[in-house]
C-alpha cells in the first residue's frame, strides 16, 4: 500500500469510527463493527491503529482539529470583535450540529472511555482550540461587548453551546447558525 492510499484507508477508517462511536458509543462498538464499515477483516484494522483506543483518540482530534481548523478560517475573514465572536459561535454549532460532524460529539460523550495518557495529548488540542475562544473574548470584554470574567464566560458558553448536542433537534426550527446567533445574543451587554 502507499503513503497515500494508507492516508486514504485511515481517513475512511476514522469516519467510520466516528460514525459508530457516535451511533452506537464507544464501548458497543466492536473492532468487527469498524472493519465490516470499512469492508476489511478485524485484525486488518491494526495495520492502521495499534489499538481501539488509538481510534477513539484519532476521531476525537480530528474533530478538534477540523473544529479549530474552520474556526481559524473563519476568524481570518471577521474584522470586528463581535464579528469573530459570532464566527466562533456559528462554527462551533455548526460543526457540533451540522451534517456528518460525528467526531466532536463523540469527544463530548466519550472523553470518559480514554486514558489519562491518551487525555493528555487531546487537553493540548482543546487548549489551543480554548486559546482562540480566550483571545475573542478578550477583545470583545475590551470593546464592551462582554463581561470582563472572559475565563468564566468562556467556559459557561463552550458549555452552553456543548449541551445543545442533547436537545437541538433539525426540525424546521433554528439553523445552527441562527441558534449560535440567539446564544450570543444572550451573553452581550445591551
Amino acid at each position: 500500500m502507499t503513503t497515500q492510499e494508507e492516508k486514504t484507508r485511515r481517513a475512511e477508517l476514522i469516519a467510520a469510527a466516528s460514525r459508530l462511536f457516535k451511533e452506537q458509543g464507544y464501548e458497543r462498538t466492536t473492532v468487527r463493527d469498524l472493519a465490516q464499515a470499512v469492508g476489511m477483516q478485524s485484525g486488518s484494522l491494526f495495520y492502521h491503529f495499534r489499538t481501539k483506543e488509538e481510534m477513539l483518540v484519532a476521531v476525537m482530534a480530528a474533530g478538534v482539529g477540523d473544529l479549530t481548523d474552520r474556526a481559524e478560517e473563519a476568524l481570518a475573514k471577521a474584522k470586528t470583535p463581535l464579528e469573530r465572536l459570532q464566527t466562533l459561535c456559528r462554527v462551533h454549532l455548526d460543526t457540533l450540529l451540522g451534517d456528518d460532524k460525528g467526531a466532536l460529539s463523540v469527544l463530548l460523550y466519550e472523553w470518559p472511555s480514554l486514558s489519562d495518557k491518551a487525555r493528555a495529548e487531546l487537553i493540548k488540542l482543546r487548549d489551543a482550540y480554548e486559546r482562540d475562544w480566550q483571545n475573542v473574548l478578550d477583545e470583545a470584554a475590551a470593546a464592551g461587548l462582554v463581561h470582563s470574567d472572559t475565563r468564566l464566560l468562556r467556559k459557561l458558553l463552550l458549555g452552553g453551546l456543548h449541551w445543545t448536542i442533547q436537545w437541538y433537534k433539525r426540525d424546521g426550527g433554528d439553523s445552527p447558525a441562527a441558534l449560535a446567533d440567539r446564544m450570543l445574543a444572550l451573553i452581550l451587554k445591551k
